[in-house]
């Protein structure tokens, strides 16, 4: 295996790690509720300071991983995520677990954006789009969480043991992986001593509030979908459950092949075609009057935008090859308070409007990044996809 595709596979490992952490805490998010005796509401707060560590380590990670290098900070980034999604797992009273979701999301943070900052530096060598891949294996290790925790959940072990187990895992797997990483810094002190011209920081905000757009509208399908079906379709909740099982098996698949997509059409176009086709899967569901046709738009919103955030990420680490980093981590940190803001507002919503028609904002969110799609029309990107 050549050092790139290793380098390739290194970076596959570590999204599919970071899926498999937070996805067995969600797993476990009921039995730890119990355990520590809290509220449905408490909890819901308590889960604010998970994103709040998120959006943190998002900030100190981009910073240092263009000081450090993305070959030392994203086995470090491992390690702690690692490390500290076994918190969750011993708390014990709200105090606890409140400190222990803010440590996790920290870890999170860190490694969210330093592992996507290697993920631009492997596309930069591959010289094509190879992004959306990695958001796929991101996805996939939530399905083996789910399918672990599952089991382990059947045998009675409690939090502390699978995540304990887990932890042990995940350091050995980032310490193993480590090697195989690429050590971007070499070229990119090239780059800076070449005096190449460095993209106006407006653009990346610009990506930044895409990235937030087009986030708030998964967040609000991943949030929403189901009790749309049952509150407003009258759905079973067997049935209920596949609104989302529908959105996130065509999200994961639109990702395996979004790549060869972006290939052949273009960033931009995969951003503007992608949020239209979500605004029009978004609306369908929202619309319908019968079951089978809302299953159906929320399987189109999740392939629509299944490849418009890795379109985001790789364009901002691509931006400036000497401050990747600290780019990825303002467009991804933006975009994730999007995710945690779009449960929020439909919910704000619902006090005035029906539920289905407070998707309407969604809509008209995908729709503004499709208009704005045009920000993707650069240099760098047109050069790779014409390679």
């Amino acid at each position: 295996m050549s050092a790139l595709k290793a380098a390739r596979v290194a970076t596959f490992t570590y999204f599919a790690l970071n899926g498999f952490l937070l996805g067995l805490w969600l797993v476990h998010i009921p039995t730890v509720e119990d355990r520590t005796g809290i509220t449905h509401a408490e909890l819901g707060r308590l889960l604010l300071l998970l994103g709040l560590g998120a959006f943190l380590g998002m900030r100190v990670g981009g910073k240092v991983t263009d000081r450090l290098g993305v070959k030392l900070v994203v086995p470090l980034a491992g390690v702690v995520c690692s490390v500290t999604a076994f918190l969750p797992g011993i708390a014990f009273d709200q105090w606890t677990l409140g400190a222990a979701l803010l440590i996790f999301g920290f870890g999170n943070g860190l490694i969210d954006v330093s592992m996507n900052a290697h993920a631009v530096v492997v596309e930069r060598h591959y010289n094509r789009p190879v992004m959306s891949a990695f958001h796929a294996t991101w996805s996939l290790g939530g399905v083996a969480a789910a399918l672990t925790g599952a089991r382990t959940l059947g045998w009675e072990l409690s939090p502390a043991t699978t995540l304990g187990a887990a932890a042990v895992l995940g350091v050995i797997v980032s310490l193993v992986t480590a090697r195989l990483l690429l050590d971007e810094k070499e070229e990119q002190h090239a780059t800076e001593q070449t005096g190449a011209k460095r993209k106006a920081p407006r653009k990346i905000w610009i990506m930044a509030v895409l990235a937030l757009l087009v986030m708030l509208s998964e967040g609000a399908a991943n949030d929403w979908s189901v009790l749309h079906l049952q509150d407003v379709l009258d759905a079973s909740p067997e049935i209920a459950a596949f609104a989302y099982g529908a959105f996130a098996t065509t999200m994961t698949v639109g990702r395996l092949i979004a790549d060869r997509v972006t290939a052949k059409i273009g960033p931009m176009a995969v951003l503007r075609w992608g949020s239209v086709i979500g605004a029009a899967g978004i609306a369908t569901a929202a619309l319908s009057p019968v079951i089978w046709l809302a299953l159906v738009g929320w399987a189109i919103a999740g392939i629509g935008l299944s490849g418009t955030v890795p379109q985001l990420f790789s364009a901002a680490g691509h931006a400036e090859p000497g401050a990747a980093g600290v780019n990825v981590s303002r467009v991804a940190g933006l975009g994730y308070l999007g995710v945690l803001a779009g449960p929020a507002v439909i919910g704000w919503l619902t006090h005035f409007v029906p539920l289905n028609i407070a998707f309407l904002l969604p809509v008209a969110l995908c729709l503004v990044a499709a208009l704005s799609a045009g920000v993707l029309r650069t240099a760098s990107t047109e050069e790779r996809v014409s390679a």
